[in-house]
């Protein structure tokens, strides 16, 4: 099997640096998308390391282009722990806290799950909500995702040699065996990532070297999760730091905002 195309891979000298430019990305993603026929901009993120570095510094890169155009942000999520928003370990709990509270989306705009229902029921729960978000995509797609990558590949709470890497009609999926706790979650499954604009998945630290080397430049028979997302009509994009990059041979693009 021929390896993936790896998509475009900057590397920055520090998760600082690559925050930065991961915030402008954003917004210039958002003011684009706004600019066009849709009027708005549909933003997915995940959890992990994700949520104190888009804090750190999405509200100032957001703040001239005003509550305005950010009342025409649709926030989801790429996956979700099924605990409370309360508990440390919910992600939109953790974004409503750190982020959405200096950043003023408004909650009507911003696609939760109910943690308060059985895995399966909150995932169709959650599908029903993004069918409504994104009427008119048989498949809802969104601008913009911001993936992160396990150490063993896995992306979302897509992970590897999974049943639900096969997964082709769900837009989103309930699991209950997740190899990584808490145990029961909801994700969006492998159609919904590649129906996306643009995907961009961030690593950082050296921990997550050796993975990446196997995603970005190994052929293998069995690709690991992260390797399957690959977009069909639209980008693929990698930011990682220089740690994370330090055992590519793959061409990349290195940057510095200094």
């Amino acid at each position: 099997m021929a390896a993936p195309a790896p998509g475009l891979i900057s590397v920055f000298s520090s998760p600082q640096e690559l925050g930065a430019s991961l915030a402008q990305l954003v917004v210039q993603r958002a003011a684009c998308c706004l600019a066009g026929a849709r009027a708005r901009f549909a933003l997915g993120l995940s959890g992990g390391s994700l949520v104190s570095m888009l804090a750190r510094e999405l509200p100032a890169a957001a703040a001239p282009a005003g509550s305005a155009s950010l009342a025409r942000w649709t926030l989801g999520f790429c996956d979700e722990r099924l605990v409370p928003f309360e508990h440390a370990e919910s992600t939109y709990g953790l974004y409503r806290t750190h982020l959405l509270s200096r950043l003023p989306i408004p909650d009507s705009q911003v696609i939760t799950i109910n943690p308060e229902l059985p895995v399966e029921e909150a995932a169709e729960d959650y599908a029903k909500k993004l069918r409504q978000a994104f009427q008119g995509d048989s498949i809802p797609v969104f601008d913009l995702l911001i993936l992160g990558v396990g150490p063993d590949g896995h992306t979302c709470s897509l992970f590897p040699d999974h049943p639900l890497l096969q997964e082709q009609e769900k837009i989103v999926a309930p699991i209950s065996d997740s190899p990584k706790p808490p145990p029961q979650r909801v994700t969006l499954t492998l159609p919904v990532l590649n129906a996306a604009r643009t995907v961009i998945f961030v690593a950082t630290g050296e921990g997550k070297a050796a993975i990446l080397k196997r995603i970005l430049e190994d052929k293998e028979k069995n690709p690991l999760p992260a390797a399957l997302v690959q977009p069909s009509t639209g980008k693929l994009c990698w930011f990682l730091d220089e740690a994370a990059a330090r055992l590519l041979t793959v061409p990349f693009e290195k940057h510095s905002t200094l």
